[in-house]
């Protein structure tokens, strides 16, 4: 048994995940909808993952921030900012583009169930809400930027202790770096067993989805996953590459230190959930500490580029089964909402039908359009999820980049 054990720990991570997806495939083809019996395994997989995302998002960015000073860390923010929704614009507009030329909704009706209207607050709202009134109510219901908020706050305020005048406060503040930097590793140390876990859990995702969802929804919904998917290829090839190539970010090295954050977010369809990952690969493709770990959690919660290449594809399927032609005017409308509404949806798989409602509303597009493309919402989270975390590592990465040429000149 222990040379089993010794034979499966020493495999490539990237291997065991791909093995295990490809199994679930299979297993789902076969075994047809009886295949969801292996769900709760994929269940549990999800759940130690979202079990170590929230100290490992608090201790990491505590660590992270109090050895920075204000100014360095207005800096960083700004610029990974900057990024955040210049990119996140361009994707919804390859979505949009994409989708009218290719016009994925044209042979189809609306499915005669009707959708609620998911709740959803507004910017307002959604701005007010990242200062939370309860610090443990924000942990207990895993309010990412809540969470971010305190602990930016938190470093900052260790950072201050360890420069101050006084012996007393700078000892307390070193104490407490200390502290957050050892449970910060005791919080590594669990995550690499629940990683030993991952591919089981990938195998009983595929299957379950693959096994209730079969392919004939994803034949009839072709169109759409593939404007989706030749979206997702335009952002990697004209914007994420040519970043890079403008910043001087070797290309090749990057993607094969980041391939297993990429393929785990594609398989896992939760930014969140893959975040330990990302920040590991972060680590391996030398981004610095501090930009890793302050733009990536921030990232996987609000840099959605692969959310809003789904948004503007999926408003351009509902316009075409109603028969109407988008304006210059409503697409810039959907352009801003769909910025927005991808900025503020949670790195959760599921969480881009929330913000498909807001916009469509927005549009004035029947909210049950919602229905047809949740049938193939797994596949599209798939790919657009893969997105987004390469998304956020290449704004690390390039972020990371011209900190070192400041400090070079």
């Amino acid at each position: 048994m222990g040379t089993i054990w010794r034979f499966y720990r020493d495999r490539s991570f990237i291997l065991k995940m791909t093995v295990g997806f490809v199994l679930g495939i299979i297993a789902g083809l076969i075994f047809g909808p009886s295949a969801k019996v292996l769900s709760p395994l994929g269940e549990l997989l999800l759940r130690l993952l979202n079990l170590i995302v929230i100290p490992l998002v608090v201790f990491t960015l505590i660590a992270a921030v109090d050895q920075l000073n204000p100014k360095k860390l207005g800096r960083i923010g700004g610029k990974i900012f900057i990024y955040y929704m210049f990119t996140t614009a361009v994707a919804i507009v390859f979505g949009i583009v994409v989708a009218l030329l290719v016009k994925p909704g044209a042979a189809l009706s609306l499915p005669e169930a009707k959708v609620e209207v998911p709740e959803h607050s507004s910017m307002v709202d959604t701005l007010l809400g990242i200062v939370p009134e309860n610090l443990f109510s924000s942990l207990v219901t895993n309010d990412v930027l809540g969470i971010i908020f305190v602990s930016v706050i938190a470093g900052l305020s260790i950072s201050s202790m360890m420069h101050a005048g006084e012996e007393r406060v700078r000892k307390m503040g070193e104490f407490l770096n200390d502290a957050t930097v050892s449970l910060s590793e005791v919080t590594f140390r669990i995550l690499g067993g629940i990683l030993q876990y991952a591919p089981i859990g990938i195998f009983a995702i595929a299957a379950s989805a693959i096994g209730t969802q079969g392919l004939k929804t994803l034949l009839s919904l072709g169109k759409l996953t593939a404007v989706i998917y030749i979206g997702i290829v335009l952002q990697f090839i004209f914007v994420y590459i040519l970043l890079m190539k403008i910043f001087g970010v070797q290309i090749r090295k990057f993607f094969s230190d980041t391939k297993e954050a990429i393929a785990t977010a594609f398989m896992t369809s939760s930014s969140l959930g893959t975040l330990p990952v990302t920040l590991r690969s972060a680590s391996k493709a030398g981004i610095s500490e501090e930009v890793a770990s302050f733009g990536l959690p921030l990232g996987a919660t609000v840099n959605m580029d692969g959310a809003a290449i789904r948004l503007g594809a999926s408003v351009v399927f509902a316009a075409d089964i109603m028969g109407l032609d988008l304006g210059f005017s409503a697409i810039l409308g959907i352009i801003v909402t769909g910025t927005l509404a991808s900025v503020g949806t949670a790195g959760v798989p599921g969480a881009g039908l929330i913000a498909l409602s807001i916009v469509l509303t927005q549009a004035g597009l029947p909210i049950e359009v919602v229905a047809l493309v949740a049938g193939v919402d797994a596949i599209l989270g798939m790919g657009a999820t893969a997105c987004n975390v390469t998304g956020d590592l290449v704004g690390a990465a390039i972020v990371d980049r011209s900190e070192r040429k400041g400090t070079m000149s």
